[in-house]
């Protein structure tokens, strides 16, 4: 099993190193593909410097090493990988010894896997709180769900979530799903899942102990609270355009577009309101207005009657 591991860098001097060597330790990976994404501190310095000593570091950077984000990082990288199997870390955390243990038992054994997911754990770089621990202690799913069924699962969250550093999937995952959204400044990796989910096969493998460990400090992106609730539409937005170009059941979009409402609805738009984005979603995506979805979601219709059942089985 020969695996290339991404990694986007930008300002991570204080863990990069930890990041680089967690992944070198492993015989499968073959590559570690590195995208420096205009840092402005000594990550880059502490790069070459590991790279002069294990010729698996790949070392790239943007036009004009300028700072274009996760997301365009992360394609570069895609883009550079050599390896039949990709998986992913970002600079800040690090993989722990038995990251690929489960992931090569699989798909040695089940050759039309396409992608594995693992449990995270995490490690604090601040301190932190009794809720914090129990909330953050383990990322997973708490138990192995069908890949048909995967895709409801991960949007209801009942049966927990999973991380892109606990994943491992083949390189012509890409080929059915794309790459990652760019305009996406957070939530690309939802995105991406989500699609990942409606087309791929994706096994359980470690779901009960730390594949991977998660960094948190204080610069985490994803203690913005406001940032991911501007970006949880745009996510929802870019899945359902997707999938309506790629011909995804109707079932699948209707679990989609009630997601997106539901949240709406908790945001109490006025009904004008309501309208002009259902009119702008409509002109987006032209094949919503063959679908008996146009008429289900209009506003006028959503505030006749509850239109969320899904979300309270």
């Amino acid at each position: 099993m020969n695996i290339s591991v991404i990694i986007p860098v930008y300002n991570a001097a204080a863990y990069v190193e930890k990041a680089v060597t967690s992944a070198l330790f492993h015989k499968e990976v073959k590559e570690v593909v590195v995208v420096n994404d205009g840092s402005t501190d000594n990550s880059l310095q502490i790069l070459q410097k590991l790279q002069q000593s294990d010729n698996r570091i790949q070392i790239f950077h943007h036009e004009n090493k300028t700072n274009k984000g996760r997301s365009a990082s992360r394609n570069l990288a895609l883009q550079k990988t050599t390896q039949p199997f990709v998986a992913f870390l970002d600079a800040d955390d690090f993989y722990l010894e038995n990251r690929f243990e489960v992931d090569k038992r699989i798909f040695a054994s089940n050759k039309l896997a396409d992608g594995v997911y693992n449990a995270i754990g995490v490690c604090f770089y601040r301190k932190k709180t009794k809720e914090e621990q129990n909330e953050l202690n383990l990322t997973t799913v708490t138990e192995p769900i069908l890949y048909n069924d995967l895709f409801e699962y991960l949007l209801n969250g009942k049966k927990g979530y999973f991380s892109i550093d606990g994943l491992t999937i083949k390189k012509e995952v890409i080929d059915k799903i794309g790459f990652f959204q760019e305009q996406l400044v957070v939530a690309e990796d939802t995105d991406w899942l989500l699609k990942m989910a409606l087309t791929s096969k994706l096994e359980a493998g470690n779901i009960s102990k730390a594949v991977a460990m998660r960094g948190v400090h204080e610069e985490n992106v994803f203690n913005q609270t406001n940032l991911y609730e501007t970006h949880r539409q745009k996510m929802y937005e870019s899945v359902i355009q997707w999938s309506l170009k790629n011909n995804i059941s109707k079932t699948k979009i209707d679990l989609l577009l009630n997601w997106l409402f539901y949240y709406r609805y908790k945001e109490n738009y006025s009904l004008q309101t309501e309208l002009k984005y259902w009119f702008y979603l409509l002109k987006s995506n032209p094949k919503l207005l063959t679908s008996s979805l146009a008429i289900k979601y209009c506003p006028i219709i959503r505030k006749r009657k509850q239109l969320f059942p899904i979300l309270f089985r």
